[in-house]
């Protein structure tokens, strides 16, 4: 348990500095974590469905369809039907949206970057080492997930 409790630390304190770091654009400030994480989504995969913003972010359909409803309400997010099956709706962010959240997607890499730079080559390479387990890691715990949510 300690592992988990340091890695836990650990990763809270990278992102939380992050954060502090960039700043958050004042549109996003009163969202939830969940509306910001769609967000986020949005600006790695834009046009993506609903259905699959729900796949991606282990959410339901209907939770997804009402954070939609929100963030398009607030102007954040534009919502267009699916030329090839008009009953799917693809998602994006507003133009104006996505040039804010990717400066401050920008701003936090730029400075993990100049972090990762003041590290020895050494602890660069540990790093690396350490990230495709991580991803194995962020892999169990989504089949954890199943299994427990499958229990119940």
């Amino acid at each position: 348990m300690a592992h988990a409790d340091r890695l836990l630390a650990a990763v809270a304190a990278v992102r939380r500095s992050g954060r502090r770091l960039a700043g958050r654009p004042a549109e996003l400030s009163p969202l939830t974590g969940a509306q910001l994480e769609l967000v986020k989504l949005l600006r790695r995969r834009p046009d993506v469905s609903v259905a699959e913003a729900a796949d991606e972010l282990n959410l339901a359909a209907n939770t997804v369809s009402t954070l939609v409803g929100q963030l398009v309400e607030a102007g954040l997010v534009r919502r267009r039907v699916d030329r090839a099956d008009r009953r799917v709706a693809r998602l994006d962010l507003t133009a104006d949206m996505r040039r804010k959240v990717d400066a401050w997607r920008d701003t936090r890499v730029v400075a993990l970057g100049e972090a990762l730079e003041r590290l020895t080559a050494r602890e660069r390479r540990h790093l690396d080492d350490a990230l495709p387990v991580l991803e194995q890691l962020a892999d169990e715990l989504e089949v954890s997930r199943a299994g427990h949510e499958a229990a119940t």
